[in-house]
């Protein structure tokens, strides 16, 4: 199964349905990201910390990647606030989200399709900035994403990561969405493809789901450590309660990371 495809087209799929996360910002957030008034999200909810970007709020000559992180949100704001943004994602309509913005705001952005696992369109050494909002849970392996992270920014830049908990994935999810109960079902490491009945995997893909994975904290937080990196900030978050996701209740499913490419 060819996994990227799958998920270009889902993600493509997710536009057309207006999913929370292919909404772009308002003309307001815009406006007061012009005025030096802006925050963004990695994680569902919780706005990353001000000083996790450098010169906050004005971020003027600061050359910024947004790794996949089309849907016209956070590529915007960071423009707005004067950076030199390229967003790079896998889903053109995730893409056009953000052109949108663009051509609506009077803004200068770039946008890229490709595999967030292969970067090779870019120069070694050609950010400052990453921003990786929760999407590495649509690959198989993270370790060529954080590889190819290091590769591609300059010495002292820093990549900020959003990562969905590991310990998610242990639950059965189909249950707990129709019958409202969690129980644990799935051995980690978790995916679509193995773990899922051939039923419910054929109902997935005939849904337009994406295909998620989950990776252990060794390849997350380890494999960024592994690809030369050097972590200075951490926090937690959870879905929002209107989601209804019932593994927030009880624990977070989600954490983000600063990780910083040595001078």
């Amino acid at each position: 199964m060819d996994i990227r495809k799958h998920n270009e087209a889902a993600w493509d799929q997710k536009v057309t349905q207006s999913s929370p996360w292919t909404l772009p910002v308002d003309e307001e957030s815009v406006a007061r990201a012009r005025n030096g008034q802006w925050s963004i999200i990695l994680t569902p909810t919780k706005p990353v910390p001000d000083h996790w970007f450098p010169g906050h709020p004005d971020l003027s000559g600061c050359d910024i990647l947004g790794l996949a992180s089309g849907g016209g949100q956070q590529g915007p704001i960071l423009a707005a606030a004067g950076a030199n943004v390229t967003v790079f994602d896998n889903s053109p309509a995730q893409l056009a989200q953000d052109r949108s913005v663009a051509d609506r705001d009077r803004l200068t952005l770039s946008t890229v399709t490709g595999d967030m696992a292969d970067l090779s369109c870019f120069e070694s050494a050609s950010f400052d900035l990453i921003v990786h909002p929760v999407s590495n849970c649509f690959i198989a392996d993270p370790a060529p994403v954080w590889n190819e992270a290091f590769r591609v920014l300059r010495p002292g830049g820093s990549l900020l990561s959003g990562m969905m908990n590991p310990d998610f994935y242990v639950f059965d999810f189909l249950k707990a969405e129709k019958e409202g109960l969690l129980d644990v079902r799935h051995p980690l490491p978790y995916s679509d493809v193995s773990h899922l009945t051939e039923a419910e995997l054929a109902a997935q893909l005939d849904e337009g789901e994406p295909l998620e994975f989950s990776h252990s904290m060794d390849s997350l937080v380890g494999g960024q450590m592994a690809a030369g990196f050097r972590l200075t900030g951490f926090y937690e978050d959870r879905f929002a309660a209107e989601v209804g996701d019932l593994v927030s209740r009880f624990m977070p499913v989600c954490f983000a990371t600063k990780a910083d490419k040595p001078r």
